[in-house]
Parts: C-alpha cells; structure tokens; sequence
C-alpha cells in the first residue's frame, strides 16, 4: 500500500477541490450545514449540487462502465469521498448510490436495473435504508418485519427504526422475514420498497440536536410486488452482507471531522487556550484522524485488489466513529463552557459547530452497527477468538 497519491489520484484530487472551491456557496459551508435537516434553500442546492456531479459521472464514481458509471477502482473513490465529505459537499454519501446501486447490479435483473440505476446515476432519486428494527439492531438476523408471499405479491407487516432521511426518500432498501421456519440467516429477503405504497407511514424521531433525521417506520398491510425481490427469496442476508460492508467501511466519518479539528486548532492558535494540557489534547485527535484515516485506505486497497475486507471494514467503522465522539468531546473540553453554546446563539464559537458534534457523537457509534456489534466481528473474523 502507497501512503501518497499516483499522478492521476493527485490530478483529480486537484480537481475535485477547484470543482469544490468554484461550486460551494460559501467557504465554511462544511461549518453551516449541519447534515441532519436542510432548509428549502439548502434542500434546493443539494439537488442543483447532485445534477453536477451526475453530469461528471462522480455520483457513480465507483459503478462499472456498464452500468453507466465512471469505472473508478476503490482508491479513487476513497479520494472523492474523502475530499467531498471534508468540505460537507453534498452528495458525498448517497445510501442509493453506495448502498442500493451495488445491490442492484450484483443481484437485480436486467428489468429492475433498467428500472431503478437511472435515478441514481442522474440524482433524482432519494433512498433510505430499512434494516434495524426496536428488537433488531445490533443483532440484526433477528428482524421480525414479515413479509408473505400472496400470488405476485408480498404483503409485508412490521416496523423499522432509525432509517436516516426515510421521511424525504422515495425508496429504501428493505429487510424482511419470507420464512420465520429456517435458521435467522436464512429466511430474510431483500426488497426494494415503495415508500410511497399505501400503508407505509413514516415518522421522524427527534434527536438530542432538536432534529428528525432517524425515522421510524411502520408497515401494515403494505403490498409488494414480487419483481421487487432481489435475489433469491430467503437468500437476502446474504445480499445485505455486503451492503454492511460497504457501509462501514466509508472513509466519510473519519473525514467529515477534519474542518472541524483543524477549525478548533486554528481557534486555539488565536486565542489564550493553547494550555499544554488543549496541546496534547488536539495533538492526539490529530494522530487519531490520521490513523483513521489510513484505516480506510487500507479497505479500500484491499478492495482495489479484488479482495473482500470484512473486519477491516469494522475496525474502520468502531475507529472512525470513536473519532466522531471523541471530537465532540475534545472540543468541549477545549473551549469549555462555550463549546455547549448552540449554533443560533452570536457567541457560539465554530458557529455552535462543537455543540452539534458533542450530541451527535455518541449516536455514530450506534449508527451502522454498534462498536461493540463491530469488535465482537474483529475478535472472531480478525483474530479467530471463540464464539461467547
């Protein structure tokens, strides 16, 4: 593994942050938006932001010239993905583009990609994703969402919870028993849900930052049609593996914390806080993000190698995350009682930045599998240890 960038990974870096530079609207925009809820202004820019990147074939990156993507290998796109989320561009994490769009081409049909790619590739299609239930998170085979097969139909009843921006999303990937007879692994089927079909009702949770970007989501009586299967009935455990994988393994939580750490350093720097205690302290969230940061690297040069990281991709994600709720952490510690101010008050340091990441933090490391879910995963795949 090289610790630098090739010629072409370093001309479209370049690239990517002139790209960057020219299309934000503002230069601390990764310090204003705060990623859980947009107001109609943003909520316009990130779909005017998208069709760009669709135009220059960087929302699909990644997707096989095949299927109408870029054909980039891994380590490219860990580069998009590292310089987009940095900045908080828009469209640096898209659950249909990462999550739906590999599922589709390695188990859809020819008629369900010709269906559903498309408004992926050009952006105008939002996803979510409709695997954790209130009893099935963590342990997540233990999902009890039912769906029965009923002519050409599946009739799918139960509850799905903390479904990041289900309540904009016109599809989501979707998790559900066809089998409650066969071991828990292997009576799970993979769907691609309507979220509009009648009995469907989606409900924001507030969170601790007085925002509804998790959702709970209830289904009773829904009817799917049974060409929204992908894959194999019962053989969809399998099939979300994968999108698991691919979910932890993102480089865009190490990365979406390094404006605001170099933000803090910088607000340091100009003050009368650079104690040696906030040195050693901001010393060690830096070699923190480094270390991260490579972490991800390494998944993604194992993939450019047609390998198939598994609990690489966890020690990138309980890292990564850990990282997330350390910087909140440090940086109250740093800047004390205003670092609790929040981003709508004029004295708020960061523009209340340090707040936001102080209550988010602890949730990243639930979000996507827990850290604890994940170590149990690095101590028997990774280190062979038995089974508890």
């Amino acid at each position: 593994m090289l610790f630098r960038d090739s010629p072409a990974q370093a001309n479209f870096r370049s690239e990517l942050r002139d790209f960057l530079d020219c299309e934000l609207p503002y230069d601390d925009w990764n310090m204003r938006n705060d990623r859980e809820e947009m107001d109609p202004e943003q909520a316009l820019f990130t779909r005017q932001f998208r069709e760009k990147l669709a135009e220059r074939e960087w929302l699909t990156l990644g997707w096989p010239t095949e299927f109408g993507g870029g054909g980039a290998d891994f380590v490219m796109q860990t580069i998009y993905m590292e310089e987009m989320s940095s900045r908080g561009a828009p469209g640096a994490y898209d659950q249909g583009v990462w999550l739906a769009g590999p599922a589709l081409m390695q188990q859809g049909t020819l008629g369900q990609q010709e269906r559903w790619l498309p408004g992926l590739r050009n952006g105008s299609s939002n996803w979510c994703q409709l695997f954790s239930e209130p009893g099935a998170g963590s342990d997540l085979a233990s999902l009890q969402a039912s769906a029965v097969r009923d002519g050409d139909e599946y009739v799918l009843n139960g509850q799905k919870i903390w479904s990041s921006g289900a309540a904009q999303a016109d599809w989501g990937i979707l998790l559900a028993r066809t089998d409650p007879e066969a071991p828990k692994h292997r009576g799970i089927s993979y769907f691609i849900l309507d979220m509009n079909l009648p009995g469907v009702t989606v409900r924001p949770l507030t969170n601790l930052m007085g925002t509804g970007h998790f959702c709970e989501v209830f289904f009773e009586d829904v009817r799917i049609p049974k060409d929204c299967l992908i894959g194999e009935e019962n053989r969809g455990w399998y099939t979300a593996a994968g999108t698991l994988d691919q979910e932890r393994s993102s480089i865009n939580r190490v990365v979406m914390s390094r404006s605001t750490l170099e933000a803090l350093v910088e607000t340091v720097r100009r003050s009368d806080l650079a104690s040696m205690e906030v040195r050693f302290e901001l010393a060690d969230r830096t070699i923190d993000f480094e270390i991260g940061r490579w972490l991800c690297y390494r998944v993604a040069h194992m993939q450019s190698r047609g390998l198939s990281p598994n609990y690489e991709a966890s020690i990138s994600k309980v890292f990564g995350t850990e990282l997330q709720r350390r910087i909140g952490t440090s940086g109250i510690r740093v800047l004390g009682m205003h670092g609790l101010l929040e981003p709508n008050s004029l004295q708020a340091p960061l523009k209340g930045r340090i707040e936001r990441w102080a209550l988010a933090g602890p949730s990243y490391t639930v979000a996507g599998g827990t850290s604890e879910v994940n170590r149990n995963v690095i101590a028997t795949r990774g280190l062979d240890l038995p089974r508890a």
